[in-house]
């Protein structure tokens, strides 16, 4: 039998714009952070309200917008990510630029940990409750990039993040990961507890898309034999 470790799965970058200054770290399989991690990230500091940190996983996330740190952070945990962002957008213009560009440098993020998806699941789908509210996610790691969102969000804002931009934050991580997305509240009477349920049945369909399955190292999950293009 083999003792070699698999290699990391990780991946670390800034993206700057004129709208947004964005720091990210990520380990899609927890643990520790990519050695080249911008050092301005400060995983050590427990007083975020979007931080946690145990023996298998550290989360830092500060994007200047509460309720999309706690989205993030829910996704982040779930998913059994270490995941260290941070973010300084033009919140004084609105919330637009900063949600999008954050989910943006996600999805490039894990565009860049997963790699080429052989040995993999491929596939995950999962439901998860939050008091009334039920929500289903379908993910396929397809190199195809696709979202279809369907929340049902009535209110304006959760917090101070408009509800248009959740499913559009699905839509820009599903386009910069390169995966397929359905992602839909069956029910619920809460717009926190309806984005809150559809964020962490992602988070596991997600975790159980990207699981190594033992016996098929190497191995692309398609019938074409390739996922890359």
């Amino acid at each position: 039998m083999s003792s070699l470790q698999p290699e990391p799965r990780w991946a670390a970058f800034a993206r700057d714009t004129n709208e947004t200054k964005i720091q990210i770290a990520l380990n899609l399989d927890g643990g520790a952070f990519p050695p080249d991690m911008d050092p301005s990230l400060q995983v050590g500091d427990a007083s975020g309200h979007a931080t946690q940190s145990s023996n298998s996983q550290t989360i830092s996330v500060n994007t200047g917008i509460g309720f999309l740190d706690h989205m993030l952070h829910a996704l982040a945990k779930h998913a059994g990510w270490s995941l260290a962002l941070a973010c300084k957008g033009d919140l004084h213009i609105d919330d637009h630029h900063t949600a999008e560009d954050v989910c943006i440098s996600l999805g490039y993020a894990f565009a860049r940990a997963l790699g080429m998806p052989t040995g993999l699941a491929r596939f995950g789908s999962a439901y998860a409750p939050l008091d009334e509210a039920l929500s289903r996610a379908v993910v396929d790691l397809s190199n195809r990039p696709y979202c279809v969102a369907n929340l049902g969000l009535k209110r304006e804002k959760i917090g101070d993040l408009s509800t248009e931009m959740i499913p559009h934050c699905l839509h820009s991580f599903a386009g910069a990961a390169r995966v397929t997305l359905h992602v839909d509240c069956l029910r619920g009477d809460n717009d926190h507890h309806r984005a809150e349920s559809a964020f962490k049945a992602l988070a596991i369909a997600i975790r159980q898309a990207t699981s190594r399955v033992a016996g098929r190292e190497g191995e692309v999950p398609s019938t074409k034999g390739t996922l890359s293009v």
